[in-house]
């Protein structure tokens, strides 16, 4: 947990500002952007996208057993190799019937040998009904299904008892899961980029797909940094905090299924960092720093990045304004600000997001709406994220104030909630877009 200033800085040279060494366009960068104009939320989320894209065109894929899979992003389309259900089949435990044996009124039929599930039954002749278990392929020849507590007497009867029943008038088609009803075989059954869920999992197991084609995660270099923090454990002197950042966003980059190498905590020596970041350039995807990015007289995220293709600006959101963008050595960097709350947000508005757009993985959060639980004030030019806890009648409260440094409110949250820029203040009341945690 670095506290920095919440504030803005264009760091390294114009020409480097959105381009590549080799003087390609990167990072999406919004040249109509003056100096002090701040990006907005959509421009710096596209900008991410840009800067990640072409990791997932190097075709990082691994092929896995379906229990190997959870969480992942399917890599590839998946189309169905059978249909779903693969047979017609009962929806009940009842009578296999072929319907133009029972008119208006009903009709006593005589009662064939049964159908147990699994099995594969004879033809039904006209004039009979066929006791039929939940699932059980229906006999050739059967239509529909009537439930066995329609039928007088209402239970199968037992081996030597009389072999007739009286069912009721039923539609061809009542009680009968037709084959392909689910999904027809060439169907596409999963698109690429689907989060593997339970559900996912259990339809390619139901289609006979013992294992899948999945986007592997990548392998993010996460750096805390700052003099005046110390790992958790150790005494505290005056004028020190606790490093809560590296916990905070490893936590949450392999909740997202992200593999993270951290690293001790770096000092505000700028030469220091440059080193630390350059041992790891050859074996992560990705280096994500906290704090340094800001204004201050010892901002090093932002010293460490000279002649490097990074920017550093500031976006129009409350907290987590100040951003780090670019590449090290041509590796992709993000830089968050060091407080706990903006380091959070910033990963959840702009590197979870589009994670989850590029790779599959991890699920979007979804957006629920929401009422307010009492009046709040926002920055008319900015996207605020504040902290509130969705409760059960459907109302959301907040959690603390407007500021970044506030984790007892964040650990007390189970949502962020959302006021677009150009909104001052809302009633309680008013309908809100939730995010929940």
């Amino acid at each position: 947990m670095t506290p920095r200033t919440e504030g803005r800085t264009m760091h390294s040279p114009p020409h480097q500002h959105g381009h590549s060494p080799n003087g390609t366009a990167q990072h999406g960068h919004d040249h109509s952007r003056t100096p002090h104009q701040a990006r907005s939320v959509a421009l710096h989320r596209a900008a991410v996208t840009e800067l990640l894209a072409p990791l997932l065109a190097q075709g990082r894929t691994e092929t896995l057993a379906l229990g190997d899979a959870l969480g992942k992003g399917l890599a590839h389309d998946v189309p169905a190799p059978l249909s779903l259900p693969p047979f017609a089949n009962s929806q009940m435990d009842g009578f296999a019937v072929t319907s133009a044996d029972l008119p208006d009124g009903g009709a006593e039929l005589r009662v064939v040998d049964p159908v147990p599930a699994g099995a594969v039954p004879a033809a039904l002749d006209r004039g009979t009904a066929a006791p039929i278990m939940t699932g059980a392929m229906l006999p050739a020849g059967a239509d529909a299904v009537v439930p066995v507590e329609r039928a007088v007497p209402d239970r199968f009867p037992a081996p030597g008892e009389p072999n007739t029943v009286w069912l009721p008038a039923t539609a061809a088609g009542t009680f009968v899961r037709s084959a392909g009803s689910d999904i027809a075989v060439g169907e596409r059954a999963l698109a690429a980029g689907t989060f593997l869920g339970p559900a996912q999992l259990g339809l390619l197991a139901a289609l006979g797909i013992a294992e899948v084609t999945v986007r592997r995660p990548l392998t993010v270099l996460l750096a805390t940094t700052g003099d005046e923090v110390l790992e958790p454990g150790q005494p505290l002197p005056a004028g020190k905090i606790y490093d809560s950042n590296g916990t905070l966003l490893e936590s949450a980059m392999r909740q997202a299924g992200l593999a993270v190498v951290r690293t001790a905590i770096a000092s505000d020596r700028p030469e220091e960092l440059r080193a630390l970041l350059r041992s790891h350039a050859g074996a992560v995807d990705l280096m994500v720093t906290t704090g340094g990015v800001s204004k201050g007289a010892y901002e090093v995220v932002r010293q460490a990045m000279e002649g490097q293709a990074a920017e550093f600006l500031h976006v129009a959101m409350q907290p987590g304004g100040p951003q780090g963008i670019g590449t090290f050595d041509g590796v992709p960097f993000l830089g968050f600000p060091g407080n706990p709350v903006s380091c959070l947000v910033s990963f959840e508005m702009f590197l979870r997001p589009v994670l989850a757009e590029l790779f599959g993985s991890p699920a979007p959060r979804i957006p629920v709406r929401a009422r307010l639980g009492h009046s709040l004030s926002s920055p008319e030019h900015k996207h605020q994220v504040r902290r509130g806890t969705l409760q059960g009648d459907g109302t959301v409260r907040l959690e603390g104030g407007e500021s970044s440094h506030l984790m007892h409110a964040l650990a007390g949250s189970n949502a962020l909630v959302h006021v677009p820029a150009g909104v001052s203040a809302l009633a309680e009341g008013d309908e809100v877009e939730v995010w929940m945690l």
